[in-house]
């Protein structure tokens, strides 16, 4: 059976060399036809893959298009019967690939599925999603979902309570590396292009459970996740806590698929939640405090700023502001 590989690559050379080994060397029993989309690297990443791995269909893009429209690229040449994407800061353990697609062949149902992640430390990353709202965001912010990660209803949006030991149906699964069925995408399309990069998954599985198929992460498909690997190369830019996404770039997409899917009131809360919690942490640090309570009101008002921005930026999440971002 052919499973066709679709990578997006900008500026992350000795990432996507280590994704590419791993790669081949545990492709499972399947014939791998495998792309890489370089978004007009800066680094050698290109070149790299030109040299080392003449196997590899090469896509050079002169403009960064996006993790979205990149995707769309390769998957109009992939012939496979299974479409696999992988980030280019993922590296695939022995039996991922094979285990993916024989759940994939069992369950015919399952429209996608994705694997296990896990950190360099073997530490899981969050790797079984549900459709995110304005509550989930504030169990988040506020540090309930960490807090009380057992519980079924503060954990309840990455599925904090589960152990990840087991198959499990799901809203979304990231797309560090999904599985997708060829007859699901063929009624659904990959990604919607107006997203830049994020919540383009997110989106696509929402697509997929409207059409009658079901979304699932699968245990025993198991991949090292450095994350953020393409994002922490655009030093012009500020990140989320943790340095794994681009701020402005999260919260353009996050109000597009908002108003996209859920309404105008929907995204007004789900803004609401995030600007209104930094604005009253700036508020809270107003009072003399030492060094600390400094960063923090930078911190917060940062995120004010640009949220206000953004939610102007996408006029309200009906725009998507032309490439590259």
């Amino acid at each position: 059976m052919r499973i066709s590989v679709i990578i997006v690559s900008f500026n992350t050379s000795a990432m996507l060399r280590e994704c590419l080994d791993a790669l081949f060397r545990y492709p499972g029993s399947n014939e791998l036809e495998v792309f890489v989309v370089d978004n007009d690297s800066k680094d050698d990443s290109a070149d790299m893959v030109r040299e080392s791995f003449q196997q590899v269909h090469l896509i050079e893009n002169r403009i960064n298009m996006g993790f979205a429209a990149a995707n769309n690229q390769a998957y109009e040449r992939a012939t496979g019967q299974y479409i696999v994407l992988l980030n280019p800061d993922a590296y695939v353990k022995p039996g991922a690939m094979e285990n993916a697609v024989m759940f994939m062949e069992d369950h015919p149902e399952c429209g996608l599925c994705g694997g296990r992640l896990v950190n360099l430390d073997g530490d899981l990353d969050p790797s079984a999603r549900r459709f995110p709202n304005s509550l989930y965001k504030f169990f988040t912010l506020s540090g309930l979902s960490d807090k009380y990660a057992s519980s079924r209803i503060f954990g309840r949006g990455d599925f904090k309570y589960f152990d990840h030991n087991s198959v499990q149906e799901v809203d979304w699964v990231p797309g560090t590396f999904t599985i997708y069925r060829r007859r699901m995408l063929t009624q659904t399309g990959l990604f919607d292009e107006r997203f830049f990069i994020y919540y383009e998954e997110t989106d696509l599985c929402l697509r997929a459970r409207q059409n009658g198929w079901k979304v699932f992460f699968v245990p025993d498909a198991e991949v090292v996740h450095v994350g953020g690997g393409s994002a922490r190369t655009r030093k012009d830019q500020k990140f989320d806590k943790g340095g794994s996404q681009v701020l402005k770039f999260r919260m353009r997409s996050e109000y597009l698929y908002f108003r996209k899917n859920r309404g105008l009131l929907s995204l007004l809360a789900n803004a609401g939640v995030e600007i209104g919690w930094h604005a009253l942490r700036y508020l809270a640090n107003l009072r003399p405090g030492g060094e600390n309570r400094v960063l923090k009101r930078e911190e917060s008002a940062g995120f004010v700023q640009q949220g206000l921005k953004s939610l102007w930026d996408t006029r309200l999440g009906r725009f998507a502001p032309p490439i590259p971002w």
